[in-house]
């Protein structure tokens, strides 16, 4: 690990550790923390009382390389996608799509002419299949295949800097 990085992760202890200290002397704020349903509204919660715990590791502010990073590039307006194009053919497409907070009306479902791969490179989805019970819980580097007509559903995902997804849309189904 670089000098950077460790003083990076270091940072982060000493920012949890206060935070701790701070919620443990202050019932209200431990009322406010034991309420938080998600790691999110944790780290909006630590935020608003000044400490930064959300920066998971390796991360960084941001990104050089422009257009052709797939990590780069501003998050959008929370509860929005944005998608990009980054190749096409006959049979396939591939396309780098960007969530912040996120998530599908509650009874709209994808249906789609096309099977789809797709892989979480940032942050953390909920996507729900019609045909399970339970949603999935992705993180990053989680992939799925998605048959054609498998009707699913984005329940969540992450508020900015968002997640950010790989899809390779086929019309073919590739074989095992």
């Amino acid at each position: 690990m670089a000098e950077a990085q460790l003083q990076q992760f270091l940072e982060k202890v000493r920012q949890l550790q206060a935070f701790v200290a701070l919620s443990e002397a202050d019932p209200a704020l431990r009322q406010a923390l034991r309420d938080c349903d998600d790691h999110h509204q944790v780290v909006a919660l630590a935020r608003s009382c000044g400490f930064e715990i959300g920066r998971r590791w390796g991360e960084q502010d941001g990104h050089a390389g422009g257009d052709d990073n797939l990590l780069s590039g501003a998050c959008p307006p929370a509860g929005t996608e944005e998608t990009r194009l980054l190749l096409e053919g006959p049979d396939l497409r591939l396309e780098r799509i960007h969530s912040c907070d996120f998530a599908n009306p509650e009874n709209v479902w994808y249906d789609q002419d096309e099977h789809e791969w797709v892989v979480l490179l940032r942050g953390s989805a909920t996507l729900r299949f019609a045909d399970e019970l339970q949603p999935r819980q992705l993180t990053a580097g989680d992939s799925l295949w998605i048959s054609a007509h498998r009707a699913h559903r984005l329940e969540r995902t992450d508020p900015a800097p968002g997640s950010i997804w790989l899809a390779l849309f086929s019309k073919a189904a590739c074989e095992d």
